[in-house]
């Protein structure tokens, strides 16, 4: 744990450095003030309007931290040559990759934190008698944590064979494949294999994807939520789990991939 601990405190301080990552949280600030102006202009939907677009804005910028970050993490270690320093210390490769997991989630982690808090702030600021508590939105808004968790670990399965730029285009698109499986199945039902069975091949590959990528929904309670529906304790716990299973199967193939990679 210290090797990997000190990896990822290290890739903290490289994130935070990053002016990339101050623009967003800046941008980010300045939508959520915006949401005070939408909601404003709602009648008797202010807080409806702005956990819309607060929560949405935490999504949309802690999943482009995630991408752009992540897909470089280990690219830009092979360009700069410090892998091999890296590596050629009492380091094993499941330590640095653990390490850049753990940094740039945390990383996450505080930009997150800093997103809730200035929306929690504008929440009670506008907040009228009938209106739940603010303290409502922070279930989720921690399970779009765990789902930017998702993408961070998808981003860096994909950095550790390929090219940023490359990483980044499948990163994007597994995201948003990963957000429409319930489509994709759907889909799949309705083909009509028995009028034409050339289709049976099509349906079977469908439901495949179905069954093996992530479902970014059961992350997703932000409509929920603007409606002030609360999330149950149960429901918390299996997004989770369900976060931690995928999670450990695809931190499980990024070190396997990296493992066997040849930097030679």
């Amino acid at each position: 744990m210290k090797q990997i601990s000190t990896v990822a405190l290290n890739t903290f301080r490289e994130s935070v450095r990053d002016k990339v990552l101050y623009n967003l949280v800046v941008a980010v600030l300045i939508l959520i003030a915006a949401s005070l102006l939408i909601g404003e202009l709602s009648i008797n939907q202010e807080r409806k309007a702005m956990v819309d677009l607060g929560l949405s804005t935490l999504l949309l910028f802690g999943y482009l931290i995630a991408v752009f970050i992540g897909t470089g993490l280990v690219y830009k270690e092979i360009e700069r040559r410090t892998i091999y320093t890296v590596l050629s210390k009492p380091l094993h490769r499941y330590e640095f990759i653990l390490g850049k997991f753990f940094g740039l989630s945390l990383t996450l982690l505080v930009n997150c934190t800093v997103m809730l808090i200035a929306l929690l702030v504008a929440l009670f600021y506008v907040r009228r008698p009938t209106d739940p508590s603010p303290f409502g939105i922070i279930p989720a808004a921690f399970l779009l944590y765990v789902e930017l968790l998702l993408a961070t670990a998808l981003a860096l399965l994909f950095s550790s064979f390929t090219t940023p730029a490359l990483a980044t285009l499948f990163s994007i698109v597994s995201y948003l494949i990963c957000n429409f499986t319930p489509d994709i199945k759907l889909f799949a039902d309705v083909l009509n294999v028995e009028t034409y069975p050339s289709l049976r091949v099509t349906q079977i590959v469908l439901w495949g994807l179905y069954y093996l990528l992530p479902n970014l929904h059961n992350f997703n309670f932000i409509t929920r939520t603007a409606h002030g529906i609360p999330i149950t304790g149960s429901q918390m716990a299996l997004s989770c789990l369900y976060g931690v299973v995928y999670l450990s199967i695809l931190l499980s193939l990024t070190l396997y991939i990296f493992e066997r990679r040849n930097f030679k």
